[in-house]
């Protein structure tokens, strides 16, 4: 098989392909019949005949590879000179905004190496060296980086806190439910678009907090509690009391000491539950840095909620809502698995006792 722009196979595929010519020669050698051994090397049996024509010839040197088809035009070397280009991202290069498409990479090409690609061997080039088109993560332009990496680095001797303690590890978030459900993505004839009917008077929301609890040798456990919906003071989010009550339940289900991880939020950081964090020696409380919700797992959490039991649906009423919250968040607590991908999805492992292994972004 052979492609414009000296694609062709890899070097690793050009083995593997050689490699199922040499087993059809065995089995030619032992008189076995052409569907069989198409069969059994899961090939195409016209492959198998033109293996056999070659073989009967030449004997089993007619099988052996011949190398690449011709020299890409961008060595492996040369490529990675393209993957440091593009890591700068489009901004520096003159463009815009900050999409790569096969157009413009064929331009930079074009302008780094001086070689003429086509659209088609771009794409080709990309996909044989691992790349793929895929849809970005969204990050803010006030997000310092250098502070994120600062407060990885400072937050290590918290998880050795978490191994020398045996404690938990702790991380809090809250969200938002409403009436108007978010829209997944769902089959329809081409050309009809689908229509999705929702409540769209109510305004009704529900407000959540959910801690997301990891320890090694223990499942990942899951603890949420509901806004209040009646207050003499009329307030409609969490107060810090709030928040104390699902701390002190979550000590008391657990059994152990916490390590918590939550946002800057103002209610985190009243005076009230300052003093509560600071009379308590088994509660230990680091905040995120701004502007990192990529960090917090339970925020993963939240989207599987959102794209699992709560999209796409027509809620009767506001108890209808809180009835398919709390049963969505009751299927995940039975799914540690479901909790243990949320954390590896924010790049970030406990270095505990009981589990070993390379970070990805750094170990907590």
């Amino acid at each position: 098989m052979r492609y414009a722009q000296g694609g062709g196979l890899t070097g690793e595929r050009r083995a593997f392909r050689e490699k199922l010519r040499l087993e059809a020669a065995e089995r030619f050698a032992q008189g076995d019949e052409n569907p069989v051994i198409a069969h059994d090397l899961r090939v195409s049996v016209r492959s198998v005949q033109r293996w056999r024509r070659a073989w009967s010839q030449n004997g089993t040197a007619a099988l052996a590879s011949k190398g690449p088809a011709s020299l890409p035009l961008l060595s492996d070397e040369l490529f990675a000179v393209l993957e440091r280009e593009l890591a700068k991202g489009p901004v520096a290069h003159g463009w815009p905004d900050q999409t790569w498409t096969l157009s413009r990479i064929k331009t930079l090409i074009g302008r780094r190496f001086h070689k003429s690609y086509t659209v088609q061997g771009v794409a080709a080039l990309l996909k044989r060296h691992g790349w793929s088109c895929q849809v970005p993560a969204r990050r803010a332009i006030e997000r310092d980086e250098a502070a994120l990496a600062g407060w990885v680095k400072d937050l290590a001797p918290g998880g050795r806190t978490v191994a020398a303690l045996d404690a938990w590890l702790v991380f809090e978030d809250e969200a938002g439910f409403s009436m108007t459900p978010p829209t997944t993505r769902t089959w329809s004839r081409r050309g009809h678009t689908p229509v999705i009917r929702v409540r769209g008077r109510s305004r009704r929301r529900l407000s959540v907090a959910a801690l997301a609890c990891y320890k090694a040798g223990e499942p990942s456990r899951l603890i949420y509690r509901p806004c209040p919906d009646a207050r003499p003071d009329g307030r409609k989010s969490f107060s810090w009391k709030d928040y104390r009550d699902l701390i002190q339940t979550a000590h008391q289900q657990l059994g152990g000491p916490i390590v918590l991880v939550w946002d800057n939020l103002n209610t985190h950081l009243t005076a009230g539950m300052r003093r509560y964090i600071a009379e308590r020696d088994w509660l230990t409380v680091f905040q995120l840095p701004p502007y990192s919700p990529d960090l917090n797992p339970v925020e993963g959490i939240w989207s599987v909620l959102r794209r699992t039991t709560t999209a796409n649906r027509a809620f009767a009423d506001p108890d209808d809502l809180i009835t398919a919250v709390r049963r969505g968040l009751r299927r995940l607590q039975y799914r540690p698995d479901v909790l243990d991908g949320c954390l590896t999805g924010t790049g970030l492992r406990p270095q505990v006792r009981g589990r070993t292994g390379c970070p990805r972004r750094g170990d907590l």
